[in-house]
């Protein structure tokens, strides 16, 4: 889980130059001479699954509003796709707050979710506009199973304090000095593990771990399906040590009229984590991001 800049946009320009080499499969692509005399919303979305079943939930609900759609998914990392915003390649994506205000300003504090929005807000280039973020996140948490919880009586990060020095905390190798793994779960939580075991990105390696007992807390992300597979209970993160990751539409400015804001807000309003993790669920079974993306819409009455 998983963006920034300033607003000068001299490095941009470059990288928008530098990161598009003209291969076949450039999603980029278009046979488009240009884009200034359409009205077509051109979404675009970065190269994992989920980034590109927003996209195209977002596609469907402006197009079921008679809004002239195109979808340009998969097209690589920020470093690629924010850049294709900026020169005009692509018009609107689903993206990460916090993670998106990371990128664009090194510097950034924020991490509930209102700073993260207020902070990215201001954040944004010129001729970027954010709208409103959803109540969805895909963030890092603290996970622990079902068992483990009940046992502890766990339901915050916080009412891990009396029982970690018994625990065993599992986590990727930056965890160990990332203020957003054991630095920040000694310093702001106080809490002090019994030992930190090396894993995987909140990986297979983690979930087995997890499962087997090897680790009894460990780091994953909202939205795996494995959560709700396996059992697995999010610590609510009272205090914001991670930072805000709500599903938040990037637009360019001039694409936003009425009708875009109203149906977007509206996706926004009623995509849930929990819906995340079940589409997330469904993807990994082989449904296309078509199906998956008009079922929910069904489902929310917005198609």
């Amino acid at each position: 889980m998983a963006l920034q800049i300033k607003k000068t946009l001299g490095p941009l320009a470059f990288l928008a130059i530098a990161a598009f080499p003209a291969f076949a499969n450039d999603p980029l692509a278009s046979d488009t001479p240009s884009r200034a005399d359409t009205s077509t919303i051109i979404v675009g979305s970065a190269d994992f699954p989920e980034s590109q079943l927003l996209a195209t939930i977002y596609a469907k609900a402006l197009s079921a509003k008679g809004i002239q759609t195109e979808t340009r998914l998969s097209i690589g990392s920020r470093e690629v796709y924010m850049p294709a915003l900026l020169d005009g390649s692509i018009d609107l994506l689903p993206e990460y707050a916090g993670a998106t205000l990371s990128y664009l300003d090194k510097q950034a504090t924020a991490h509930s979710p209102a700073d993260v929005a207020t902070a990215l807000k201001a954040a944004l280039p010129e001729g970027i506009s954010m709208l409103t973020p959803s109540g969805a996140q895909n963030s890092d948490i603290l996970a622990v199973t079902k068992a483990t919880a009940d046992k502890y009586n766990l339901k915050t990060i916080e009412d891990l304090k009396a029982h970690a020095p018994e625990l065993v905390l599992g986590g990727p190798p930056e965890w160990k000095t990332r203020k957003e793994g054991v630095v920040g779960l000694r310093d702001v939580y106080g809490l002090e593990f019994h030992s930190f075991k090396t894993l995987d990105v909140a990986g297979p390696l983690t979930l087995a771990a997890l499962v087997n007992g090897q680790v009894q807390a460990a780091d994953m992300t909202s939205t795996d399906p494995a959560m709700t597979a396996n059992s697995l209970v999010a610590l609510e993160d009272t205090k914001n040590l991670f930072p805000a990751q709500n599903i938040v539409p990037i637009i360019a400015t001039p694409k936003v009229s009425d009708d875009v804001q109203k149906t977007l807000d509206a996706v926004s309003t009623a995509l849930t984590t929990d819906d995340l993790i079940k589409m997330n669920g469904k993807l990994a079974a082989q449904e296309g991001y078509d199906a998956v993306a008009s079922d929910w819409l069904a489902e929310k009455g917005l198609n």
